[in-house]
């Protein structure tokens, strides 16, 4: 009996070994042989090569024609066609992609399974993630439908359950960047919980910038990290609450202020006295036994923080550590850095702006983003080249010609802590990035006037932060970049280097050391060759640019610059106060003008204010101790808790909420919350003005609150400041705050109808013309 040659296969018999060698890796996965030569066929059909029913007709031939019959035989044709087809159509690579694919998907729906699973702890969720992400990811996808729906769980269990955040988020943070995540994770054994909003808008915004799944800008690329981080998740707070048994804390929240601020007061001697579990402990031991010796910031991350229109600007505390030394002592410190973020969760400040956000009702809890200090060590100091906070969009400019939406930048030398807090005698460098060399300042000596001074350093020996005036910094050792950050005076005007040199080190800037062409003490801090000699500008422009658009609003982002590196530390949206638009100042005779500025922030309109709180500057300097300015902050505290429902305006001397009392009140947020607009008199004195405070925390406060800040500077040209209708209007504080009338001579509540026949105050602003005026009229017609 004779017997027919099969047909000619349409490729070569070295294939056949090939596919042999691709059924060996597909056997590793026997039950998922099916489902990858399903994915087989597909390819196939979309490269064009053969289609499902040409294949089962080929195979039901070759059957015949070897005289086998029935579907077993058909099926095992069939699949070896399927091999042999793909083989000879595919490279090793794309069929390792392929096999991964099935693999991929399989593990998928386990992990999806889990997700969906009602009460599934966060262990089953990390396993069947490490599952999943144990495949190569190769080039081949999910479909973004799948995926999308297990980002969104994945995001809302270990990241964020804030709509808004996830909304955005699900586009940016993959699966496998949340498994990164949660391998930089500290987990509780017995408490679910997040990351937190702080970590959260940071790692959101690098994965914005530095996508995996699509091609990212490649200067971005180059350029942009975050530092190493690693996330104490919240469950390690409750945990901790549970184990000391301190549950009462929970409702601390609906207390009195005044309750809240006096047990907040021994809330540290409670804490010190409460322990973490032993398990967390020896997790705490390993993680530094990991890091090894290198300083630390531990950054409060709340599950409200930074949420979209909450930022929660420094309401919470952030805590460096040196973390030198021996591993128990820094096991020690540590322990006690995250007790300091923890406690600060019960402190008045973020209770009242809850409840001024109506957010009290939240179960706010605390995670900790702990990250290895962005800088360098100069002796026993360390600190980065720069930091700063960058703003998308500025509401501030003093000038026609900047372009608002091309942002803005407070740029320090140092540790960025000088650029968002209000600090002493000192003076961020103002960046506008639609012109990086524009500022306000002419001559030389308005910009060391206007410069910074004072650098903030973690000293590594005594393990705390330190305020250096600059040139005593400089004298302790030489700064490598200090090119890119100074210039010098040349025949009465301040320039740039024009070339890279040595400064500092212990000639003190007394005469050049060798190497040196420039002494150090004539150096200012301008940033003038980091602006224009480097990417610096037009990247963090692009980074600002990206992070709005993906965002969908403006965006404040806290970053440093360090080793030609910019690293972002904190991303957030920008509360930007409500544009008014052009604000007409109206004509007012000078007997009814009580102030007039020519630095107005924004534009608005304030009508029909009652109240004026008055501190007169003078007076408060001549206060003689720390304690008696102290109490003038208490004093303005239990006024503005006394006038809440009223209309009334805070005016005050040079700098509110400074950190430096000599400067301005000593305030938080709760002292201030209800007041209309926020006035600071800067009466110039010992050659020093109070800086406008655009993009500090305390600022954000501010506009976030809705008090319009007002900078009245008396002896500017242009500016004018009734001071005697403040000083003679009759002083309400003691019927007001009987209890505080002492500090009469400082503090005046003045009703102002009763001081000025039945007016009231009204002040209008033009932020574009950087002029305000408060003015005393009849009752009008109010929106605010």
């Amino acid at each position: 009996m004779s017997q027919s040659n099969p047909p000619d296969l349409p490729f070569p018999p070295i294939m056949v070994a090939k596919a042999y060698r691709t059924f060996q890796k597909m056997m590793r996965y026997p039950r998922l042989l099916e489902e990858i030569r399903e994915i087989f066929v597909r390819a196939l059909e979309e490269r064009g090569i053969v289609d499902p029913e040409s294949l089962r007709e080929e195979a039901r031939r070759l059957a015949e024609l070897s005289g086998e019959s029935g579907e077993k035989a058909l099926r095992e044709h069939l699949d070896a066609l399927v091999d042999l087809h793909f083989v000879n159509s595919f490279d090793e690579a794309e069929i390792e992609n392929h096999i991964n694919l099935a693999r991929k998907q399989d593990r998928f729906r386990h992990l999806s399974k889990v997700l969906n699973t009602e009460g599934a702890t966060s262990r089953k969720i990390k396993q069947a993630l490490k599952e999943f992400c144990e495949v190569p990811k190769g080039g081949l996808y999910l479909s973004p439908s799948e995926a999308m729906g297990a980002r969104v769980a994945l995001i809302n269990h270990f990241v964020s359950n804030q709509l808004p955040f996830i909304g955005i988020a699900k586009h940016h943070i993959t699966i496998r960047d949340i498994y990164e995540l949660v391998e930089h994770s500290l987990w509780n054994r017995r408490r679910p919980g997040r990351i937190g909003g702080k970590a959260a808008g940071m790692y959101l915004a690098y994965k914005i910038l530095v996508p995996k799944l699509r091609a990212g800008d490649p200067e971005i690329q180059k350029y942009v990290r975050i530092p190493e981080s690693y996330y104490f998740n919240s469950g390690i707070f409750s945990d901790f609450i549970d184990y000391n048994k301190l549950d009462h804390f929970h409702t601390q929240k609906y207390k009195t202020r005044e309750v809240i601020e006096e047990e907040y007061r021994h809330i540290a001697q409670l804490f010190h006295r409460a322990s973490f579990p032993s398990d967390v402990m020896e997790d705490f031991r390993k993680f530094l036994e990991k890091i090894g010796e290198h300083p630390l910031v531990l950054r409060s991350s709340s599950l409200l923080e930074d949420n979209f229109g909450f930022a929660f600007s420094g309401k919470y505390d952030s805590v460096f550590l040196a973390n030198q030394g021996p591993l128990e002592e820094r096991l020690e410190e540590l322990v006690w850095g995250l007790k300091q973020v923890h406690m600060s969760t019960y402190g008045p400040s973020p209770i009242l702006y809850r409840q001024d956000h109506d957010l009290l009702d939240f179960d706010e809890k605390m995670s900790v983003l702990v990250q290895k200090v962005v800088g360098r060590r100069f002796g026993k100091h360390f600190f980065p080249f720069a930091a700063g906070v960058a703003f998308s969009y500025s509401s501030y400019g003093w000038t026609p010609r900047i372009r608002k939406e091309d942002g803005l930048l407070r740029l320090v030398f140092g540790l960025g802590t000088r650029a968002v807090d209000r600090t002493g005698q000192d003076y961020p460098r103002m960046v506008y990035l639609s012109h990086p060399a524009l500022r306000p300042e002419v001559t030389a000596e308005q910009i060391r006037k206007y410069s910074q001074k004072i650098v903030d350093v973690l000293d590594l020996e005594s393990g705390s932060l330190q305020s250096l005036p600059f040139q005593e910094l400089m004298r302790l050792g030489p700064h490598p970049d200090l090119f890119y950050a100074v210039s010098v005076e040349r025949e009465g005007h301040l320039a740039p280097l024009p070339f890279k040199t040595c400064l500092g080190g212990a000639s003190g800037g007394t005469s050049p050391a060798p190497g040196q062409t420039e002494g150090a003490r004539g150096a200012c801090l301008t940033f003038d060759n980091l602006l224009s000699k480097t990417p610096f500008v037009p990247l963090v422009k692009k980074v600002l640019e990206q992070l709005e658009e993906a965002y969908g609003r403006p965006v404040d982002v806290e970053f440093a610059w360090d080793g030609g590196l910019l690293y972002i530390l904190q991303c957030r949206t920008l509360a930007v106060a409500r544009d008014e638009g052009r604000v007409p100042i109206p004509e007012v005779s000078r007997e009814k003008t009580l102030f007039a500025t020519n630095r107005a922030l924004s534009s608005g309109v304030i009508r029909n204010v009652e109240y004026i709180v008055y501190v007169d500057p003078k007076a408060y300097d001549l206060l003689a101790s720390y304690e008696e300015k102290l109490a003038v902050g208490r004093v303005v505290g239990a006024l503005n808790r006394g006038l809440r429902g009223k209309r009334y305006a805070l005016l005050g001397p040079g700098r509110w909420g400074s950190n430096d009392i000599n400067l301005g009140v000593r305030v938080s947020y709760s002292d201030i919350n209800h007041a209309l607009a926020l006035g600071e008199i800067a009466f110039e004195k010992k050659d020093f003005t109070p800086e406008v405070s655009y993009g500090t925390h305390f600022f954000n406060d501010l506009v976030e609150a809705g008090i319009t800040p007002v900078a009245v500077f008396p002896d500017d040209e242009g500016c004018s400041f009734q001071e005697d209708f403040f000083l003679r209007a009759p002083n309400a504080l003691t019927s007001l705050a009987p209890e505080w009338a002492s500090h009469a001579p400082v503090v005046r509540v003045i009703h102002v109808p009763s001081a000025s026949q039945g007016d009231f105050l009204h002040i209008h602003q033009d932020g574009m013309e950087q002029k305000g005026i408060g003015f005393l009229a009849g009752r009008q017609a109010a929106r605010r």
